[in-house]
Protein backbone atom coordinates (compact mmCIF):
# COMPACT_ATOMS: atom_id res chain seq x y z
CA UNK A 1 0.00 0.00 0.00
CA UNK A 2 1.88 3.03 -1.23
CA UNK A 3 0.71 6.44 -0.08
CA UNK A 4 0.05 7.47 -3.67
CA UNK A 5 -2.27 4.50 -4.11
CA UNK A 6 -5.02 6.27 -2.17
CA UNK A 7 -5.42 8.69 -5.04
CA UNK A 8 -6.52 5.60 -7.01
CA UNK A 9 -9.30 6.25 -9.50
CA UNK A 10 -12.58 6.31 -7.57
CA UNK A 11 -14.45 5.24 -10.66
CA UNK A 12 -18.13 4.75 -11.12
CA UNK A 13 -17.59 1.04 -10.61
CA UNK A 14 -16.00 1.59 -7.20
CA UNK A 15 -18.69 4.09 -6.18
CA UNK A 16 -21.41 1.62 -7.14
CA UNK A 17 -19.69 -1.13 -5.15
CA UNK A 18 -19.47 1.21 -2.17
CA UNK A 19 -23.14 2.20 -2.48
CA UNK A 20 -24.11 -1.48 -2.62
CA UNK A 21 -21.99 -2.16 0.48
CA UNK A 22 -23.78 0.61 2.37
CA UNK A 23 -27.28 -0.48 1.33
CA UNK A 24 -26.86 -4.24 1.71
CA UNK A 25 -24.26 -4.74 4.43
CA UNK A 26 -25.02 -1.71 6.60
CA UNK A 27 -28.48 -0.24 6.17
CA UNK A 28 -29.88 -3.67 5.31
CA UNK A 29 -28.55 -5.08 8.59
CA UNK A 30 -29.89 -2.36 10.85
CA UNK A 31 -27.34 0.47 10.83
CA UNK A 32 -29.47 3.63 11.00
CA UNK A 33 -27.15 6.54 11.86
CA UNK A 34 -27.15 8.68 8.72
CA UNK A 35 -23.88 10.34 9.77
CA UNK A 36 -22.19 6.92 9.76
CA UNK A 37 -23.85 5.81 6.53
CA UNK A 38 -22.91 9.06 4.79
CA UNK A 39 -19.29 8.78 5.95
CA UNK A 40 -18.96 5.20 4.76
CA UNK A 41 -20.50 6.17 1.45
CA UNK A 42 -17.85 8.87 1.05
CA UNK A 43 -14.64 7.09 2.16
CA UNK A 44 -13.04 4.94 -0.59
CA UNK A 45 -12.29 1.71 1.28
CA UNK A 46 -10.36 0.39 -1.72
CA UNK A 47 -7.72 3.04 -1.03
CA UNK A 48 -6.86 1.42 2.31
CA UNK A 49 -6.12 -2.16 1.26
CA UNK A 50 -3.13 -3.72 -0.53
CA UNK A 51 -3.33 -3.36 -4.30
CA UNK A 52 -3.92 -7.07 -4.84
CA UNK A 53 -6.97 -6.95 -2.53
CA UNK A 54 -8.69 -3.98 -4.17
CA UNK A 55 -11.22 -6.28 -5.93
CA UNK A 56 -12.28 -7.50 -2.44
CA UNK A 57 -12.33 -4.07 -0.77
CA UNK A 58 -16.13 -3.93 -0.44
CA UNK A 59 -16.65 -7.57 0.48
CA UNK A 60 -18.43 -8.45 3.71
CA UNK A 61 -15.39 -9.33 5.77
CA UNK A 62 -12.01 -8.18 7.17
CA UNK A 63 -8.87 -8.09 5.04
CA UNK A 64 -5.15 -8.32 5.93
CA UNK A 65 -3.14 -5.08 5.79
CA UNK A 66 0.27 -6.38 6.88
CA UNK A 67 2.10 -6.72 10.22
CA UNK A 68 -0.48 -9.29 11.30
CA UNK A 69 -3.23 -6.63 11.34
CA UNK A 70 -6.52 -6.30 9.47
CA UNK A 71 -8.98 -3.75 8.16
CA UNK A 72 -12.26 -4.55 9.88
CA UNK A 73 -15.39 -5.82 8.17
CA UNK A 74 -17.45 -2.82 6.95
CA UNK A 75 -20.42 -3.83 9.12
CA UNK A 76 -18.23 -3.84 12.25
CA UNK A 77 -16.79 -0.41 11.36
CA UNK A 78 -20.33 0.94 11.02
CA UNK A 79 -21.68 -0.67 14.19
CA UNK A 80 -18.77 0.57 16.29
CA UNK A 81 -19.02 4.08 14.82
CA UNK A 82 -22.77 4.15 15.49
CA UNK A 83 -22.33 2.84 19.04
CA UNK A 84 -20.26 5.92 19.95
CA UNK A 85 -23.40 8.11 19.64
CA UNK A 86 -21.33 11.13 18.63
CA UNK A 87 -22.19 14.18 16.57
CA UNK A 88 -20.32 16.70 14.44
CA UNK A 89 -17.50 18.48 16.25
CA UNK A 90 -17.05 16.07 19.13
CA UNK A 91 -13.69 14.55 20.05
CA UNK A 92 -12.95 10.84 19.66
CA UNK A 93 -9.90 8.76 20.54
CA UNK A 94 -9.19 5.79 18.31
CA UNK A 95 -6.85 3.08 19.60
CA UNK A 96 -5.34 1.14 16.69
CA UNK A 97 -4.93 3.34 13.61
CA UNK A 98 -4.05 0.37 11.42
CA UNK A 99 -4.39 1.35 7.76
CA UNK A 100 -6.34 4.50 8.68
CA UNK A 101 -9.77 3.50 7.35
CA UNK A 102 -11.67 3.76 10.63
CA UNK A 103 -10.01 7.11 11.37
CA UNK A 104 -11.06 8.33 7.91
CA UNK A 105 -14.67 7.29 8.58
CA UNK A 106 -14.69 9.09 11.94
CA UNK A 107 -13.20 12.21 10.34
CA UNK A 108 -15.81 12.04 7.57
CA UNK A 109 -18.44 12.09 10.33
CA UNK A 110 -17.13 15.54 11.26
CA UNK A 111 -15.38 14.39 14.43
CA UNK A 112 -12.02 15.57 15.74
CA UNK A 113 -10.01 12.34 15.71
CA UNK A 114 -7.04 11.46 17.93
CA UNK A 115 -5.62 8.16 16.69
CA UNK A 116 -2.93 6.01 18.30
CA UNK A 117 -0.97 3.16 16.68
CA UNK A 118 1.76 1.13 18.37
CA UNK A 119 3.39 -0.22 15.17
CA UNK A 120 5.57 2.52 13.65
CA UNK A 121 5.34 1.27 10.07
CA UNK A 122 1.56 1.18 10.08
CA UNK A 123 1.38 4.52 11.87
CA UNK A 124 3.60 6.22 9.32
CA UNK A 125 1.82 4.74 6.30
CA UNK A 126 -1.62 5.61 7.67
CA UNK A 127 -0.64 9.21 8.34
CA UNK A 128 0.81 9.61 4.85
CA UNK A 129 -2.28 8.03 3.32
CA UNK A 130 -4.76 10.19 5.22
CA UNK A 131 -2.81 13.39 4.63
CA UNK A 132 -2.58 12.60 0.91
CA UNK A 133 -6.36 12.17 0.90
CA UNK A 134 -6.74 15.65 2.39
CA UNK A 135 -8.51 14.42 5.52
CA UNK A 136 -8.59 17.08 8.24
CA UNK A 137 -9.32 17.01 11.96
CA UNK A 138 -6.86 14.17 12.59
CA UNK A 139 -4.10 13.94 15.22
CA UNK A 140 -1.60 11.08 15.18
CA UNK A 141 0.50 9.38 17.85
CA UNK A 142 2.73 6.31 17.83
CA UNK A 143 2.44 4.76 21.29
CA UNK A 144 0.98 1.96 23.39
CA UNK A 145 -2.78 2.26 22.98
CA UNK A 146 -3.45 0.70 26.38
CA UNK A 147 -2.41 4.06 27.85
CA UNK A 148 -4.71 6.17 25.68
CA UNK A 149 -3.72 9.81 25.08
CA UNK A 150 -4.00 11.40 28.54
CA UNK A 151 -2.66 14.84 27.60
CA UNK A 152 -5.64 15.34 25.26
CA UNK A 153 -8.30 13.78 27.50
CA UNK A 154 -11.17 13.79 28.19
CA UNK A 155 -12.78 12.41 25.03
CA UNK A 156 -16.45 12.31 24.07
CA UNK A 157 -15.89 8.80 22.74
CA UNK A 158 -13.16 6.18 22.57
CA UNK A 159 -13.00 3.34 20.05
CA UNK A 160 -10.58 0.42 20.27
CA UNK A 161 -10.03 -1.55 17.07
CA UNK A 162 -8.09 -4.50 18.54
CA UNK A 163 -8.90 -6.68 21.52
CA UNK A 164 -7.22 -6.45 24.93
CA UNK A 165 -7.73 -9.31 27.38
CA UNK A 166 -9.35 -6.82 29.77
CA UNK A 167 -10.44 -3.20 29.54
CA UNK A 168 -7.56 -0.77 30.25
CA UNK A 169 -8.62 1.42 33.17
CA UNK A 170 -6.70 4.32 31.59
CA UNK A 171 -9.25 4.45 28.78
CA UNK A 172 -12.22 4.58 31.13
CA UNK A 173 -10.50 7.39 33.04
CA UNK A 174 -10.08 9.39 29.82
CA UNK A 175 -13.81 9.35 28.98
CA UNK A 176 -15.76 12.56 29.46
CA UNK A 177 -19.01 12.32 31.44
CA UNK A 178 -21.61 10.89 29.10
CA UNK A 179 -18.86 9.47 26.86
CA UNK A 180 -18.77 5.94 25.52
CA UNK A 181 -15.96 3.44 25.09
CA UNK A 182 -16.57 0.90 22.30
CA UNK A 183 -14.18 -2.01 22.63
CA UNK A 184 -13.77 -5.72 21.81
CA UNK A 185 -12.64 -7.62 24.91
CA UNK A 186 -11.20 -11.09 25.38
CA UNK A 187 -8.44 -13.38 24.28
CA UNK A 188 -10.23 -16.27 22.58
CA UNK A 189 -13.94 -15.74 23.32
CA UNK A 190 -14.31 -12.05 22.54
CA UNK A 191 -17.32 -9.77 22.82
CA UNK A 192 -17.95 -6.22 21.65
CA UNK A 193 -18.85 -3.99 24.58
CA UNK A 194 -19.96 -0.42 25.13
CA UNK A 195 -19.01 1.30 28.39
CA UNK A 196 -20.67 4.61 29.30
CA UNK A 197 -19.39 7.04 31.91
CA UNK A 198 -22.37 8.43 33.79
CA UNK A 199 -22.60 11.95 35.21
CA UNK A 200 -21.72 10.61 38.69
CA UNK A 201 -18.55 8.98 37.28
CA UNK A 202 -19.97 5.46 37.56
CA UNK A 203 -19.59 3.16 34.56
CA UNK A 204 -22.39 1.21 32.89
CA UNK A 205 -21.74 -1.63 30.46
CA UNK A 206 -23.60 -3.17 27.53
CA UNK A 207 -22.54 -6.21 25.49
CA UNK A 208 -23.42 -6.12 21.79
CA UNK A 209 -22.33 -9.48 20.32
CA UNK A 210 -19.45 -11.91 19.88
CA UNK A 211 -16.57 -10.75 17.67
CA UNK A 212 -13.10 -11.78 16.51
CA UNK A 213 -10.40 -9.08 16.52
CA UNK A 214 -6.62 -9.21 16.43
CA UNK A 215 -5.03 -8.71 19.88
CA UNK A 216 -4.28 -5.20 21.11
CA UNK A 217 -0.49 -5.08 20.89
CA UNK A 218 1.59 -3.68 23.75
CA UNK A 219 4.66 -1.57 23.07
CA UNK A 220 7.74 -3.81 23.34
Amino acid sequence: MKSDSITVDDSGVQRRRRARMVEQQLRGRGVEDELVLSAMSAVPRHGFVPDELIPMAYADGPLPIGDGQTISQPYIVAVMSEALHLFHGQRVLEIGTGCGYQAAVLAAMGLEVFTVEVLPGLARAARERLEAMGRTGLHFKTADGHLGWPENAPFDGIMVTAAPSKVPHELLEQLAPGGRLVIPVGSWNQELRVYRKNSDETISRKTLFAVRFVPLVRKS
